[in-house]
């Protein structure tokens, strides 16, 4: 076997995932700054070289097939190591580096930026470019090194450390909080609940805890920002069960009331990411310093 047909150039490789990616060949020619027809005629060659059809042509629209949606995983993990290796090259010639990083929106806002001076102040020579995310990251295609998310356990292929443990407290405003002399479980499950879409057991899980019926739970609105359900709460829309480490600053100046005992979820945060990225420079100083992160400790 011809190990050269095997092995085909990076142009036809790049062509291919971008194409497969969109399933457009117009969207892949924009990202890579081709013509449509460019795009066209390296897939076509990239065929041809491996003898195999990776699209199906329906009209003026393509679709993978099964050989090619079975190429583009493996393809898309090949030039994730690629790009890592070479971020990885740079960074140690560079002796810092870039991390790109994705987090929760408002984990990110209340809880990593306010602390981000103090690793900048250890690691001037690093950059930590963050990602709003909300969805599951594909570190196969979106660029991203490292990731904190929320989650009930390890997240398979990916290597996990356990940050913190999610305690979740139910909120309400200062007014509100002041509207009754006690607040108990019963009273709670009377009012209209917020929850946000991410988490959405959260108030399911918290009524079991408490031996109360599912039936008499009241579903208010729902919200894909942890910090939009925290400002409803605060304008008296509802009672919110959000995690404590998000809301310090809201209990010290007094802005929003517990008006019961937190309550443990089966959840932790974790800072994840593929192993590929292990050594990157960048992503070593800046696992260092989260994990000895006081509010960080599991």
């Amino acid at each position: 076997m011809n190990y050269r047909n095997l092995t085909p150039s990076m142009s036809l490789l790049l062509a291919f995932e971008a194409a497969a990616r969109h399933e457009s060949y117009t969207r892949a020619a924009v990202e890579l700054s081709l013509t449509q027809s460019a795009v066209s005629r390296q897939v076509q060659a990239l065929e041809q070289q491996l003898g195999v059809v990776l699209f199906r042509r329906e009209g003026r629209t393509v679709k993978l097939t099964e050989v090619g949606r079975v190429y583009q995983r493996e393809i898309s993990e090949a030039l994730g190591r690629i790009r890592s290796a070479t971020l990885h090259a740079i960074a140690h010639q560079a002796g810092g580096g870039n991390l790109r990083l994705a987090t929760l929106p408002t984990f990110g806002s209340k809880w990593l930026l306010p602390r981000l001076h103090e690793f900048y102040r250890r690691h001037p020579e690093v950059l930590v470019h963050i990602n709003s995310r909300i969805e599951p990251v594909d570190f196969a295609t979106s660029g991203i090194d490292a990731a904190i998310v929320v989650a009930s356990g390890d997240q398979p292929g990916l290597i996990c450390h356990r940050l913190h443990a999610e305690e979740l407290v139910v909120i309400l405003s200062p007014a509100l909080a002041a509207s009754r002399e006690v607040w108990t479980p019963e009273v709670i499950s009377r009012q209209p609940l917020l929850s946000v879409a991410n988490n959405p057991h959260a108030w399911g899980d918290w009524f079991t805890h408490h031996g109360l019926a599912h039936q008499a739970m009241r579903l208010g609105p729902s919200f894909e920002l942890t910090s939009h359900l925290i400002q409803a709460v605060r304008a008296d829309i509802g009672i919110g069960l959000v995690p404590r480490i998000l809301i310090t600053d809201e209990l010290a100046d007094g802005t929003l009331a517990i008006p019961v005992q937190p309550y443990a979820s089966a959840r932790s945060y974790y800072l994840v990411y593929p192993p590929r990225n292990q050594s990157l420079p960048a992503l070593e100083a800046f696992r260092e310093w989260l994990l000895e992160e006081p509010d960080m400790r599991a």
